[in-house]
């Protein structure tokens, strides 16, 4: 079989690998890729933009692609699964109606509230009625969010009213497009974040592995919020008792409401959570894709074929399927651009790879390219290094070897992936 990934991040490099995998897959293309696509074995780049769904589903109709796997968002939101269902092109994803779970926060808060799912406290404003004064009433610190879609970047966790008050100004006078038009404001949740990652169809669900996130840019989780700076898999706070909590009143629920609402869904669902210290799973958001980074420690300890899982739930017996995982805990860092998530500059010459490539890990590439021989930096998340061990201690170890090895200029990306689950490990 042929499989088509869309994208050109780091995710959409950990998912093109593991489908290279399968003895069941001829070839994987990815379009439009990146520099490691483009080095790994069976895997081959084309260059169609991933929002270009029209030469998409051309391509996967001419070159007879038995399953098509969506990575980015941009495209899931804008129908791509419509449309090439309309042309009965297998793709995994959910439709368009679906994807509103993404693509607007406001329609997913009056969503979780009309289904009763954990979340926080909020209001939904736009340029017409923002009111200031309900900012000042508000407990701090509070957290303002763009409605729409903004590459992970559209959150913003204010500790003064000041500074939600030019939060929201900003985002409703443009800027972030029209993903700032609309306007989330809600309340601050304590507690621990994970991500819960199932493959969904219908109401039939297969949970993958559990992961966690680091969203800020810098140590000790300071700075702003990017689309995701380390992540590791899996995550010893998802006990058995939390994770039967997070399927009983999260993920069930939401599957259960989407189809009530005439929405049913099919493709990875990713519930980013705040786990609070009393144990309730509070959803922050849902992505209708896998994440990234969580997608690359997760396929590096997946040992089941991805492709199969897909076409299972596309077929309607996921329920019927399993998945196997290395024992071993994965986790990877996230090498970024100087300057990222803001400015920061592309076409810098990376060192090093050839010698990453000698020592136990992967590397994923996301923001890369290939000028002739060199690979050069094109993005603000450039290179994600996974390493694998015993516990999280032994994987962020490899990983970092593999980091070190790793030189650009402006290099910057954060030491200490990984320390909650490691504080955990020291006081068992």
């Amino acid at each position: 079989m042929k499989v088509l990934v869309v994208g050109s991040g780091g995710r959409e490099h950990a998912i093109a690998w593991k489908c290279a995998q399968s003895p069941r897959v001829e070839r994987v293309f990815v379009a439009p890729g990146n520099g490691g696509t483009a080095l790994e074995p069976r895997v081959r780049n084309i260059p169609i933009h991933a929002e270009d769904i029209g030469a998409l589903a051309d391509f996967a109709s001419r070159e007879g692609i038995a399953l098509t796997i969506v990575g980015p968002e941009g495209p899931i939101v804008a129908g791509i699964a419509d449309r090439f269902a309309a042309r009965n092109l297998p793709c995994f994803a959910p439709s368009k109606a679906a994807a509103r779970l993404e693509g607007s926060k406001a329609f997913t808060k009056d969503f979780l509230r009309r289904h009763a799912i954990p979340t926080a406290g909020y209001r939904v404003f736009d340029r017409s009625n923002f009111d200031a004064d309900f900012v000042r009433a508000q407990r701090l610190p509070m957290v303002v969010k763009a409605d729409g879609l903004a590459a992970g970047k559209g959150v913003v966790v204010c500790e003064t009213h000041a500074a939600a008050i030019d939060a929201a100004a900003g985002m409703l006078a443009g800027g972030f497009g029209d993903a700032g038009s609309t306007i989330v404001i809600e309340e601050f949740l304590a507690g621990e974040e994970i991500s819960f990652i199932v493959i969904a169809h219908d109401e039939q669900v297969l949970p993958l592995a559990t992961s966690q996130d680091h969203k800020r840019r810098d140590d000790g989780d300071r700075g702003p919020n990017t689309g995701g700076m380390g992540a590791y898999s899996p995550a010893p706070l998802v006990t058995p008792a939390l994770h039967a909590r997070i399927m009983h009143e999260v993920i069930e629920p939401t599957l259960r409401g989407l189809r009530q609402d005439g929405n049913p869904y099919t493709g990875f669902l990713y519930a980013g959570l705040m786990v609070a210290p009393d144990g309730t799973p509070n959803v922050l958001e849902f992505n209708c894709r896998f994440g990234d980074p969580e997608t690359q420690p997760i396929m590096m300890r997946l040992k089941s074929d991805l492709t199969s899982l897909c076409e299972a739930a596309l077929a309607g017996h996921l329920d019927q399927s399993g998945a196997a995982w290395d024992s071993r805990a994965a986790l990877g860092v996230v090498m970024a651009a100087g300057g990222y998530p803001a400015g920061y500059r592309s076409g810098d010459p990376i060192s090093g790879l050839e010698a990453a490539a000698q020592l136990p890990g992967k590397v994923f590439h996301g923001g890369t390219r290939l000028d002739g021989s060199q690979l050069l930096t094109n993005g603000g998340r450039v290179l994600c290094a996974v390493g694998m061990g015993a516990t999280v201690s032994t994987a962020r170890a490899q990983a970092y070897d593999l980091v070190n090895a790793i030189h650009w200029d402006l290099v910057q990306y954060r030491r200490d992936i990984g320390y909650r689950a490691i504080a955990r490990e020291e006081h068992r």
